[in-house]
């Protein structure tokens, strides 16, 4: 992964972390707010996953619900995600490194057995150049077609441990619980794929694609979607709003809207 530059006026790293002249600002109540959301998106993935995977029954009866749980899965999945990347930025709980650290590396796990230094480092690298040949999220050989820039992206993350990792759980859930393979792929299989193109397409391709119709506003090579509230907050809990991410990195997922450009808003 791309190494870390010196901190810049748009620092991207955490509030407790060295920085430019640029100082974070920290909302009222931030930490208890980032904190309780936090919880309750983990409760409620870990809640649906459980029942989902172990105790449902896949019949003709129940098959009309079986789209509902595994879309719902999907959009838990993208919130632990960005509940993640906050932790990286240290918007989640700022002031408090650690606790930043150990909730981002054990969600980083649970959602594919990824490495938290490994994904933080790339994410900084990210903001430190996004949109260029340095920017371990783009792909510069085709920044306009939605496969090839995906399949490269997937495979710089998904990696070996991942594999293992996934591995490992599908085989346990199979072979030691006796888990029906119907649920194994409905409930932890799509919605952990779906998730991971909800957050490309919403989160990477659609803010920092190339188009013909013109270029960016600014260094931060990136665009922020027109979607009202309701709409950005089930397709990408806010990271839509994508310009205003760069621009104020430490400011948390729920409260973007709230820093949107008003002639975007």
């Amino acid at each position: 992964m791309s190494t870390i530059s010196t901190p810049s006026q748009h620092d991207p790293r955490a509030p407790d972390a060295p920085r430019g002249p640029v100082r974070p600002k920290v909302r009222p109540f931030q930490a208890a707010i980032g904190l309780t959301l936090c919880v309750a998106v983990i409760a409620a993935w870990f809640a649906i996953h459980i029942g989902a995977v172990f105790f449902f029954e896949v019949t003709w009866g129940t098959l009309i619900f079986v789209p509902l749980i595994t879309a719902f899965q999907c959009w838990l999945t993208v919130g632990l995600f960005i509940v993640a990347h906050d932790a990286m930025h240290g918007s989640l709980a700022p002031g408090h490194a650690k606790l930043n650290a150990a909730i981002g590396a054990f969600i980083l796990f649970v959602y594919a057995g990824f490495a938290w230094r490994k994904v933080r480092d790339a994410h900084f690298a990210h903001h430190d150049a996004p949109g260029t040949e340095s920017d371990p999220d783009f792909f510069v050989g085709d920044p306009e077609n939605f496969w090839p820039w995906f399949r490269t992206f997937f495979s710089r993350y998904f990696g070996v441990r991942s594999v293992l990792f996934v591995s490992t759980v599908v085989s346990a859930y199979l072979l030691v619980f006796g888990v029906r393979v119907e649920n194994v792929v409905l409930f932890y299989g799509m919605p952990s794929l779906l998730s991971s193109l909800q957050l490309f397409y919403f989160g990477t391709y659609r803010p920092h694609r190339h188009e013909a119709a013109g270029g960016f506003v600014d260094e931060h090579n990136t665009r922020s979607t027109q979607f009202g509230y309701i709409a950005s907050l089930f397709t990408c809990f806010h990271f839509g709003y994508h310009h205003e991410h760069h621009t104020s990195p430490w400011t948390p997922w729920w409260a973007l809207p709230y820093v949107r450009a008003p002639e975007t808003a």
